[in-house]
């Protein structure tokens, strides 16, 4: 009785060290709400190695697609949670968002929902095609691998408004991203982790020339941003280019490789967005920011984050389906 009653207790412990330490980082490697690794090894055995294929073929013409792929992810999520909602198309739908309007990679996905429907047709979501191609699409930039959970369902529903509510913009300082992610039951510390992801890919001059020339009543350029850097950026991004599609890079280390470079910008104060520096000027943040420096650990903390962040509002059941064609409902 003693000896039963002591295994119980070592249980207890081991379920409450697992469940609540780090949250839902750690929630999601338990197949919480029936995502799982290695999800269709029963259904669709080779569903990963053809999504990669098709992903890989993809980014081979056009490598710049591959930022596109990791961010879609990030803007899936945040708006009606992991299922695919950002793929539909119509009128009012979140492609039709302006902060969705330079979203790239979408073409990708088709190549890859194609190439899985030919093996294994009805099986694969294209929720969990977007999380593994957003995977796929890091490796492809020298990142490091993670495991993917699949078993999303994809959603009925897709709103442009609603995508303007919830996707955080490049303006939001470090309070506004905080609240934003844990209202998706993320950490402060995996927001500072999922940002690192803007070590590639490029951004629009419209989106940065508010924080060059018109900053606030007192300043033209942001105080925060590295003299010379912003010097560079007004040659870059002339004071008339809100309307221009000239792109800047937001790494300006490596800026094609998925690596820690990120933070390293940020130590010299060339962060691109508000969102962006404000993780180095606030003290909630800074920390995390500092550590994330070693390519090691960011690497490894990445993969763990993205799994937390493709358990959001996952569809199950009666709630999705599985589509035929990702731009389109099945009805």
């Amino acid at each position: 009785m003693v000896m039963g009653q002591r295994w119980k207790c070592l249980l207890l412990i081991v379920v409450m060290a697992l469940s609540g330490v780090h949250g839902v980082r750690d929630r999601t490697l338990y197949g919480v709400d029936g995502l799982s690794d290695n999800y269709y090894r029963y259904s669709c055995p080779n569903a990963e190695s053809v999504i990669q294929t098709a992903v890989n073929t993809e980014l081979d013409k056009n490598l710049k697609l591959a930022a596109g792929i990791i961010r879609m992810q990030f803007h899936d999520c945040f708006v009606e949670g992991c299922d695919g909602s950002v793929l539909l198309d119509g009128s009012n739908t979140e492609k039709q968002a302006p902060i969705n309007a330079k979203l790239i990679g979408y073409e990708v996905i088709d190549a890859a929902k194609a190439a899985v429907e030919a093996v294994c047709p009805g099986v694969v979501s294209c929720a969990d095609i977007i999380a593994y191609a957003a995977r796929d699409s890091t490796v492809k930039l020298s990142g490091s691998r993670w495991e993917v959970q699949g078993g999303r369902k994809d959603g009925f529903h897709s709103s442009a408004s609603e995508a303007e509510a919830d996707l955080p913009p490049p303006e939001f300082g470090a309070s506004q991203l905080i609240d934003s992610f844990a209202r998706r039951e993320l950490s402060t510390a995996q927001m500072v982790i999922l940002s690192g992801s803007h070590t590639v890919g490029v951004a629009d001059c419209s989106k940065i020339v508010g924080r060059l020339y018109n900053f606030n009543n007192n300043q033209m350029t942001d105080p925060s941003m590295d003299p010379a850097y912003a010097e560079q950026l007004k040659k870059d991004c002339p004071q008339n280019s809100w309307n221009t599609t000239i792109e800047v890079f937001m790494d300006t280390i490596t800026p094609g490789s998925f690596d820690s470079n990120y933070y390293q910008v940020l130590q010299q104060r060339k962060g691109l967005f508000t969102s962006d520096q404000t993780l180095l000027n606030d003290a909630r943040t800074s920390g995390t920011v500092n550590t994330l420096m070693e390519n090691g650990r960011f690497q490894k903390e990445f993969g763990e984050a993205m799994r937390a962040m493709a358990a959001i509002g996952v569809k199950s059941g009666s709630q999705g389906e599985i589509r035929k064609y990702c731009r389109s409902v099945n009805y």
